[in-house]
């Protein structure tokens, strides 16, 4: 978010503090000004990852789940045009919501809701993808961004606190050439220079520098003094609303001294009349003991907020005297008790390096939480990815909390997760559930650190075990070990969602099987005749479930290598979208898997192994052709005009319509787990307009602040979404069926019986049971 009003102020009433600046100079004088001292790392620019996310992402199909191979290359490219300039870069992104940001988080789940529901509408109007004002970010982005970069050999830090004030104590510390980002809070931090993400040309490395001193010259303020503007102002510690009383006084005082109306909108107005009103309350020495002034009318709740506002921005070396730094971080563990300090210590270790994946959460931090992911809220048949995974991350909790499966003193986890119905005031409580193991519960060292004959099958077992799939071992070594992955993780949707199809496993399998005999520029030319709502929400399902995957992995030990689980190995938006319309169209299999007979043989051989799987836990699949033409064509070009019309493809097969009205579901009965519930994100969907091109931005005003989100991306980059002011003018809350009778949401799942939440869906019995 950064600080309310602030980015615009400086970008449109303020240009004397934008200056444009060469990278490339940049570095060349830092290394000057480093010959005489001992500093040998080289010029080096920290990047806030989660605010060059939708600068990164400019691949053309953002819909179908993620062009992954695409996304790949556009980041090896962006980063050797800064190696090649000799700059070192160093990579953050968030590792947590912090709580006193836990309102403003779930504010935006909300308003990103709403964007998803009009993505939807676009898709069953009109079978294609929406303009770039609707535009959104893949599932999981943020998540395997990190290990991308870290593969391309660059050294990437996942923060244990806000990521903002990381970044700026690191900058500070290493004398960084600059912070790379896209955050108007990267003005109050007294750090590094603070470089636009949003203006830089990546092939000529140039941008805007906003300079903190001239910025302080034109509003009349010290740099001690910016802390205080930006919570009068409103940032994600201190609210707008929380000092409105404070800003209207403001603004009042400076109509009445300044009556000829000042150039600009009513934002940089604001901006000068706090600024006025701030200078004007500080005395000399009030200034230099660092206390908020006592003329301030603040009740003593207000002023208690207002001071962990204000030292939210103080950094190493800046501390306030009588003030404290009321904004470190816990240095406990939630779960301590359970594990041992050599697990604690190598988990926080794998998370800072981004060499892990939720293990921290869960340990550390005893809260799990993802942003929205692309679901349609009206579509009754599919099963959320919240519910989907749920039994997963049950399962992983029972591995890593030691649990046995007694009731005598279980930990419950907190889960933020969206769906219907669910109004986010308060967190899911959500137990552990054992994993079912032929042996007695291995102990979480035993499995993260042993090294006897027998740990390296136990760690695959118990990974296979969470998915329902420790018949795969088998496998391991004989199948590419992303096949595997795949494998694994469709087989494990299968169980959970009896919706699902012949035709959906064999739309799964044979991309998965497809994806390494296409290039990337083969990838790049699918054509695809029209866009399936169905095959949107299955392709977020598919890679929302890559992110379990690499939970599961990181929870036992390590069985597979990370890099196997990363979309780029088993999955392209594309290829799935085009093979789920093939094969809901009846195609021949050898049409479906290109011709090709070694490709041909393989994805028969997994797909008996997934039948055989499921039918000995009582999951028959069955054929269910469907249409998946947009609605609109069906009222206007039905039959044989349709088929003309898209190259050929016929519409759908039999019985498709009518299994597809609404409510109607397969007659399976249902997997335990497998209930539904509207769930977390990808990645950070992004709404708004105002797309880039490779770093490009385009024109128009922005709102401040690239907005974090852990994994998934959390902070709303108004600064890629030019309808972000918009979304704040909104009305109502959450899209979707409301709580029966004004209920609230129970403390735990064990306390509440059956879900009220919709009447379509009803909880099943738990995980194991």
């Amino acid at each position: 978010m950064g600080v309310k009003g602030l980015q615009y102020f400086m970008d449109y009433c303020c240009p004397e503090s934008c200056v444009t600046v060469d990278l490339r100079e940049m570095a060349s004088q830092h290394v000057a000004r480093s010959t005489t001292t001992a500093d040998s790392t080289g010029p080096t620019l920290v990047v806030d990852g989660m605010a060059c996310l939708c600068h990164w992402y400019t691949c053309k199909d953002w819909l179908c789940g993620g062009q992954w191979r695409e996304y790949m290359d556009v980041l090896k490219n962006w980063v050797e045009a800064f190696t090649s300039a000799g700059i070192r870069l160093v990579f953050f992104f968030d590792g947590v919501v912090e709580e006193q940001k836990r309102q403003e988080w779930v504010k935006r789940r909300h308003r990103v809701n709403r964007e998803i529901s009009k993505i939807f509408r676009h898709i069953k109007a009109h079978g294609e993808q929406p303009g770039r004002e609707l535009f959104c970010l893949p599932s999981g982005l943020a998540s395997f961004t990190r290990f991308a970069l870290t593969s391309l050999g660059q050294e990437v830090f996942c923060s244990v606190r806000e990521a903002d004030y990381e970044i700026a104590s690191y900058a500070r510390q290493h004398g960084s050439l600059g912070i790379l980002g896209q955050d108007s809070d990267f003005i109050i931090y007294n750090s590094a220079p603070y470089l636009s993400v949003a203006k830089l040309r990546i092939n000529s490395l140039t941008t805007v520098m906003y300079d903190r001193q001239k910025l302080c010259r034109a509003t009349g303020l010290a740099v001690t003094q910016l802390p205080l503007l930006a919570c009068l102002l409103g940032n994600d510690v201190v609210s707008e609303k929380q000092m409105q009383h404070i800003r209207s006084n403001a603004m009042a005082t400076y109509r009445k001294n300044n009556p000829a109306p000042h150039s600009g909108a009513p934002q940089g107005q604001m901006v000068l009349a706090v600024s006025q009103f701030v200078s004007s309350l500080w005395g000399t020495q009030e200034e230099e003991t660092g206390h908020i002034p006592q003329s301030l009318n603040l009740s003593p709740a207000q002023r208690e907020l207002l001071r962990k506002g204000i030292c939210s921005y103080l950094i190493p070396g800046q501390e306030a005297p009588h003030q404290g730094d009321i904004s470190a971080h816990p240095s406990t563990a939630a779960f301590e008790k359970y594990v041992s300090p050599e697990i604690l210590k190598a988990c926080r270790e794998k998370h800072v390096a981004a060499e892990g994946y939720m293990v921290y959460s869960v340990l550390c931090e005893g809260v799990t939480e993802c942003s929205n992911t692309l679901e349609d809220e009206e579509d009754t048949e599919l099963l959320p990815q919240a519910l989907v995974y749920k039994p997963c991350r049950q399962h992983i909790y029972g591995l890593l909390l030691g649990h046995d499966g007694s009731t005598v003193d279980t930990p419950a986890m907190k889960e933020w997760f969206v769906y219907p119905g669910n109004p986010l005031r308060e967190p899911d409580l959500v137990h552990p559930v054992p994993v079912s193991l032929p042996w007695d519960h291995p102990s979480l060292d035993v499995l993260w650190f042993g090294t006897g004959p027998n740990d390296s099958a136990l760690r695959l077992t118990s990974f296979l075990t969470i998915f329902g799939c420790q018949d795969f071992s088998e496998l391991y070594g004989a199948i590419e070990v992303s096949l595997l992955a795949a494998l694994c993780l469709v087989t494990y949707i299968v169980l959970q969602v009896q919706t699902l199809s012949q035709e959906d496993v064999d739309a799964y399998l044979s991309q998965s099987v497809c994806l390494s005999i296409k290039s990337p520029r083969e990838l790049q030319q699918i054509k695809l005749p029209f866009l399936s709502s169905r095959a949107v929400q299955l392709g977020s399902l598919y890679v929302r479930g890559l992110s379990h995957l690499l939970g599961a992995n990181c929870a036992s030990g390590c069985p597979l290598p990370n890099a196997a689980l990363m979309p780029w190995h088993s999955f392209d938006g594309r290829l799935f979208h085009s093979k789920y319309l093939l094969a809901h169209t009846g195609a021949e299999k050898t049409v479906l898997l290109d011709g090709d007979s070694s490709c041909l043989s393989l994805f028969l051989h997994l797909r008996e192994k997934l039948i055989e799987t499921c039918k000995k836990r009582g999951r028959v699949l069955q054929s269910r052709p469907r249409s998946s033409a947009p609605e609109q064509s069906h009222k206007t070009t039905p039959g044989p005009r349709y088929r003309d019309r898209h190259t050929g493809w016929p519409s759908g097969g039999g019985g498709g319509e009518e299994w597809r009205q609404r409510g109607e579901m397969a007659g399976d009965p249902r997997h335990g787990g497998g209930w539904r519930e509207r769930g977390e994100t990808a990645g950070d969907p992004r709404h708004g307009g105002g797309w880039r091109e490779r770093g490009e931005m385009a024109g128009g005003p922005r709102h401040e602040g690239g907005w974090r989100e852990r994994g998934e991306e959390r902070r709303d980059q108004s600064e890629c979404e030019k309808r972000e002011r918009l979304g704040e003018r909104e009305r109502g809350g959450h899209r979707g069926g409301g709580m029966r009778g004004g209920q609230s949401r129970g403390r735990s799942y064990s306390s509440r019986g059956r879900y009220q939440l919709a009447p379509r869906w009803s909880q099943p019995p738990a995980p194991g049971t």
